[in-house]
Parts: C-alpha cells; structure tokens; sequence
C-alpha cells in the first residue's frame, strides 16, 4: 500500500510538471516546429531580445504584477484584521462575500468589469487593469492572511500592552512579525494572480497596451513561435526563485508561537 501510495505521487507530479519541462526544453531546441532529434541551441533567447512586443508585454506584467501585490496585500491584510481581530454587525456576511469573486468565472467577471468601467468613466487602460487585478487578487490575500491569524495568540498583544505597550505598538512589535510569512505568502499570491491573469487582461486591456498572456494569445494565433516558450521559462524560473525564498526565509509550515 506504501508503495503504490508512492507510485501515486510520482504520477501526480509527473502529470504536472512534465508538460512544463517540455516546455522549457523545447525552448532551447533548434527546430521551430518543434522537431526531433533535439538539437541544443539558444537561438530562440536570442530572438527573443528582438521581439519588442513579447518583452514590452512581459514587463506590462510584471509592472502589473508588482503593483497589484503591493496593494492588494495592504489592502488586504488590513480587511483581515478588522475580520479576524474585531467584532462588528455583518462580519459573517462580509467574509461569505469573499468567496463569490474566486468562484465566479472570470469571463463573467471580465464582462462585468468592462460594462462597469466603461459606464463609470474609468475606461481601459494600465489603471482598469491595475484596478481588475487587485480586486481579484483582495480575496486571497484576506484568506490567506486570516489563515494566518488563527495560528498566533491573540493574548499576546495582551501581554504586551501589560507591561506598558500601546495597542498600537504591541501589534507592530509581536503581531506583525508572527504575522510577516502570511503576508509574504499573500503578496507571493496576488503577483502570481495578476501575472498569469488572461481574461481580466484582454477585456481590459487597449490596443497600445497589453499583458504578456495576452500578447502569447495573439501570438499564437498567428504562428506559435519558441520565442513564446523563451520567455515563459525566464518568468517561470523568475517564479519559482520568488518561492523558494519564500520557503527559505518565512518557513511555512512551522510553530510561530512563540513559547
């Protein structure tokens, strides 16, 4: 039973990960069809210099991203100690109504978006995105943040404020260092959201301005070149970095309570 418990695993991660390896691969393969045998070369990274658009697109979102991480985890972790911290009349319904806006699918949610802007004024653009990607991104971050809250004592602050410390104080000093891998993990989150987020992106991006995962569909469309599998590996080791500092320095997964 261990072992095929084991086999089981290794089949789930190979069904995961192998399309990405090939995809990385075939990146640095001569052919662009793709053909085999597998001839090593770096032409695509080369061209890919070249390709104003897929690097412009790619540096849209990581704009984007960086932007909406920035925010939406302020925001976020803000909404998460009035929810987690406080008591107040419709605290219940206001947590409920987190949940709808990662369940709706996001054409419905991109549709009502683009209708919302456009009577309201705000249009498209860098700033529609910016505002789409952070209030997709909101919702993870409180859960995450208030996953986070419930493994740290509240009767720590208490303490603290015992022996003299303003509430204020005695949340910054004990609270939000307990708290600092939570939020680091939300921000992680909200940046991957908005890096990889397609429809929000194509409903409201403008013709001059446009994302990476929009730009790979347009690419597409006319011809899939290995330039698109190029860039995708750079963001994605650029990722994977992301999170193995994460894992390094926040540590999740371990004890924070302090006794």
């Amino acid at each position: 039973m261990k072992t095929l418990g084991r086999f089981y695993l290794f089949a789930i991660l190979a069904f995961l990960y192998t399309p990405i390896i090939v995809m990385m691969a075939m990146g640095f393969n001569e052919s662009p069809l793709y053909q085999l045998p597998f001839s090593f070369s770096t032409r695509w990274y080369v061209a890919l210099m070249g390709n104003t658009g897929l690097l412009t697109a790619g540096l849209n979102s990581i704009i984007i991203a960086v932007i909406t991480a920035v925010v939406a985890t302020s925001l976020g972790t803000v909404a998460s100690v009035a929810l987690s911290r406080h008591t107040f009349r419709g605290r219940s319904l206001l947590q409920l109504l987190l949940l709808p806006p990662i369940a709706i699918p996001w054409l419905i949610t991109g549709t009502a978006m683009l209708i919302f802007f456009y009577w309201s004024g705000i249009g498209r653009g860098m700033h529609a995105l910016i505002i789409g990607h952070v209030a997709l991104a909101i919702p993870y971050v409180v859960i995450v943040v208030g996953t986070g809250f419930k493994t740290i004592r509240a009767d720590l602050e208490e303490a603290a404020m015992s022996l003299g410390s303003t509430p204020v104080h005695a949340f910054y000093s004990v609270t939000l260092p307990l708290l600092f891998p939570s939020i680091l993990g939300a921000a992680l989150f909200a940046f991957a959201v908005s890096l990889d987020q397609f429809v929000i992106s194509y409903f409201l991006a403008t013709p001059g301005y446009t994302t990476l995962p929009v730009q790979i569909y347009s690419a597409i469309r006319k011809g899939f070149t290995p330039e698109i599998n190029a860039i995708s590996t750079i963001l994605l080791l650029g990722s994977m970095a992301a999170i193995l500092i994460f894992a390094r320095f926040a540590k999740p997964g371990e004890n924070r309570d302090p006794r």
